[in-house]
């Protein structure tokens, strides 16, 4: 049977729906964006002055800065633990077979697929019970849940992939499981393991309904940003924003690029 093609006016309609949904998801950010170069300090509309001050200005705000720093700190270790537990969990779930493995491909999965309020209500709820006080530590633990889930699934989805007769033939040549995984299967995969570590940071960095309820005198970036706009939208959270907005379509450019690598 021929490919069936469809009318040229259903092809329209997806076009222009299409077109309708990044409109709305991205002209929002478009207007921040816009409004970080507004030289006056209240948002209006049309702009009469053009100025790139509030990003000065965003370089001297102490609070901000330090938020960022504390988003950073918790988005590389969080990353690490990520990649600690989540590329050895990978490699559990495709390579051995064991009791309880389904159940434990859904336990390793739930942060990622419950809402965020959830995760983070529970381990608030734990860290309470245990008397362990709210910090900095603590939203680090909140971001490593679920960066496990997702540095395993872009990691077990690489390795669902690979040839197994390419390791086999470096055991079979005298290469250890160890020298096998560092010469030969960890550069297969290194283009995943690059992605996850890529959006974990991208995820992390971005995440506030965890952050939210596990924050203690420590704020990160978003929960900072948050607490910031209370007292209205500023010029200087515009900025951060912007700046926030392109470092993450970086990321997401990076990785989406590295899959399509992959793939191929």
């Amino acid at each position: 049977m021929g490919r069936t093609i469809k009318p040229d006016w259903i092809n329209t309609i997806l076009w222009i729906s299409s077109v309708l949904i990044f409109l709305f998801i991205y002209v929002p950010m478009i207007v921040v964006v816009i409004y970080s170069f507004n030289g006056e300090a209240v948002n209006s509309f049309p702009i009469t002055s053009w100025s790139v001050k509030w990003y000065a200005v965003l370089l001297h705000d102490a609070a901000l800065l330090n938020a960022l720093k504390n988003s950073i700190i918790v988005a590389f270790f969080g990353t690490l633990i990520g990649l600690l537990l989540g590329i050895p969990a990978a490699f559990a779930v495709d390579r051995f077979r064991f009791p309880g493995k389904v159940v434990f491909e859904r336990i390793v999965l739930l942060p990622m697929i419950l809402p965020g309020i959830i995760t983070g209500v529970a381990l608030m709820s734990v860290f309470v019970m245990f008397r362990i006080d709210l910090s900095l530590f603590t939203i680090l633990i909140g971001h490593g849940t679920f960066l496990i889930a997702v540095v395993m699934t872009q990691v077990y989805a690489r390795l669902k992939r690979i040839d197994r007769s390419i390791e086999e033939a470096s055991m079979d040549l005298g290469a250890s499981r160890l020298k096998t995984f560092f010469l030969v299967t960890l550069p297969i995969i290194k283009t995943a393991v690059i992605g996850a570590t890529l959006l974990s940071i991208t995820l992390s960095l971005d995440e506030i309904a965890v952050s939210y309820f596990l924050t203690g005198r420590s704020l990160t970036l978003p929960v900072q940003i948050w607490a910031m706009l209370r007292r209205g939208i500023t010029p200087e959270v515009n900025a951060i924003s912007t700046l926030i907005f392109v470092f993450s379509v970086i990321m997401i450019v990076i990785v989406t690029r590295l899959s399509r690598e992959d793939a191929d």
